[in-house]
């Protein structure tokens, strides 16, 4: 399973390298094509020439990324992984890769987050999408077989340099839509600060090269200015069982979404000219702050269908999905119910096809897609597994995902249905439940977590009435269903009755209500 992890890995590196040659050499499309440095731009202009490309600098920042990091980790938080040295970096040499136990969190979107910061040291000096992909994963490399005394992690050297391009090209492209080279005083600090925020690698590139201050005729946007929906929704959340309303926990909560670009753009093959990014933080007790990522990226994309009310685009899209959350439920051992918690799912490697319908026809408007991806690497709350911080199994599959959405009485009312199932396979020779966390110098656990194989499902809906010209009441509703089927033999105590079985299916659906107060800015 490992073997073939890597070997798509690789397969994703020379993907890279030649869609990235190939792209400096293809002309692009009338519109996708860049204007030349020397042109005069009007103000409001799209595109201008990316900067030029500087490898030694964009190295330079990925290599200072890293050391920073192990010194803030090795004098700073003192974590007994940042003690290397050569014998070290040799071991991890001999030993090669395992599977490592960190919390979901850190794997699913720390990880991501930090490749997407060497993504975007190769992205603002001068590198196209595909092109920076490699400097995510020449980073990533280097801190597993350089930067820590454990040895190196098979599930990062994945998440990190494939999630961080995800991750990377929106923070990348959001960054780029703040800025504004004609502006001065207040404002342009206001920009900058922002778009150091959003992408700290371009912001730092725009420190040292001075680009900071220097005012232009034109906005210096990259891409110009692409339509963007932007919605900030802030209200309540309650997280509860199915079948028991009286356990879970509630609190407030925040939704951002965002859909950048033309989904419908009649042919383009940049990647992220249009993406969607979803996030929602917890203000919940016992609850991670960070509760949901999605990003669904264009790769390439070609419209197939344009009449005058219908529209229709087929494409390939790369996606992003996390779904995080804790115990809502104090555990009785005299129950049947190995885990609490109500789900944890994610899927930082994936790609697929997809197709994207729209009906218009003036008062009303409807909108639907459909993908269906193969999931190169995910992770799934598992039942038993217990290690360290890891309490899910590492898997691989497929996903498809459907949504509609629609406006109308002139998008005074809209609404949206989404649902999406995964499908995740497990191998593994780990046979026996592991309690307790180990110690810094216990060998660490190589498995993949328990031989199964998983669903997992997610229906939202959601129903917004518009109050006022840009604030609207959102009531929403999400439905997550889990079934693992495990392939082991295990003692079953129930009811006072003890068996044993060599296959156990486990099901789990929690219900989530949210009342908010959307705005479209």
């Amino acid at each position: 399973m490992k073997r073939v992890f890597l070997l798509l890995l690789i397969a994703w590196l020379g993907v890279c390298i030649r869609i990235g040659a190939q792209a400096d050499s293809v002309a692009l499309p009338d519109t996708c094509r860049q204007v030349s440095a020397d042109t005069l731009v009007p103000p409001d202009s799209g595109r201008v020439q990316p900067p030029e490309k500087h490898f030694w600098r964009a190295a330079g920042e990925t290599f200072g990324m890293n050391m920073a990091q192990w010194a803030f980790d090795r004098y700073v938080l003192r974590g007994f992984y940042s003690y290397i040295s050569w014998e070290t970096i040799k071991q991890n040499f001999r030993h090669g890769f395992d599977w490592d136990n960190d919390h979901l969190s850190t794997n699913m979107f720390a990880h991501p987050y930090n490749g997407s910061l060497y993504f975007n040291a190769g992205r603002s000096n001068g590198y196209n999408y595909w092109q920076s992909e490699l400097f995510a994963i020449g980073g990533s490399a280097m801190w597993e077989l350089f930067m820590e005394s454990e040895y190196p992690s098979t599930n990062d050297i994945i998440a990190t340099p494939v999630g961080g391009a995800a991750l990377g090209e929106v923070l990348f492209r959001a960054s780029d839509y703040v800025l504004d080279d004609r502006s001065t005083g207040a404002e342009r600090v206001g920009r900058e600060l922002a778009a150091f925020v959003i992408s700290p690698m371009r912001g730092f590139n725009r420190l040292i090269t001075g680009q900071s201050w220097k005012r232009g005729a034109t906005t210096g946007r990259q891409f110009g200015t692409p339509p963007v929906h932007l919605d900030f929704s802030l209200g309540l959340r309650a997280l509860m069982y199915h079948d028991d309303r009286s356990r879970g926990r509630s609190g407030g909560m925040a939704r951002l979404s965002l859909e950048y670009g033309d989904r419908y753009a009649t042919r383009c093959k940049e990647p992220y000219q249009y993406f969607s990014l979803l996030m929602e933080l917890n203000m919940i007790k016992t609850q991670p702050l960070l509760s949901r990522v999605e990003i669904v990226g264009r790769l390439l994309s070609k419209e197939v269908l344009q009449g005058r009310r219908c529209r229709l685009s087929v494409g390939l899209y790369q996606h992003f999905d996390f779904f995080d959350s804790d115990t809502i439920s104090t555990y009785s051992p005299k129950e049947w119910e190995p885990c609490v918690v109500p789900y944890k799912f994610g899927t930082p490697a994936s790609v697929g096809g997809g197709a994207m319908f729209r009906y218009a026809d003036g008062r009303r408007t409807f909108d639907a897609s459909v993908h269906a991806n193969g999931v190169l690497l995910g992770g799934l709350l598992s039942d038993y597994y217990r290690y360290y911080h890891r309490n899910y199994n590492w898997g691989s599959g497929f996903a498809v995902k459907a949504e509609l959405t629609g406006s109308v009485c002139n998008d005074r009312l809209t609404f949206a249905l989404h649902n999406q199932y995964y499908r995740l396979f497990t191998r593994s020779n780990w046979d026996s439940v592991v309690n307790g966390a180990p110690s810094p110098s216990e060998e660490p656990k190589d498995v993949l977590g328990d031989a199964s194989f998983a669903s997992f499902n997610h229906l939202e809906g959601r129903v917004s009435y518009r109050l006022f010209k840009s604030l609207s009441l959102t009531w929403g509703l999400d439905w997550y269903y889990r079934r693992t089927c495990y392939d082991t033999y295990r003692w079953i105590n129930m009811g006072g009755w003890s068996y044993g079985t060599s296959v156990l299916f486990v099901s789990s659906h929690q219900v989530s209500t949210q009342l908010m107060l959307t705005y479209r800015l």
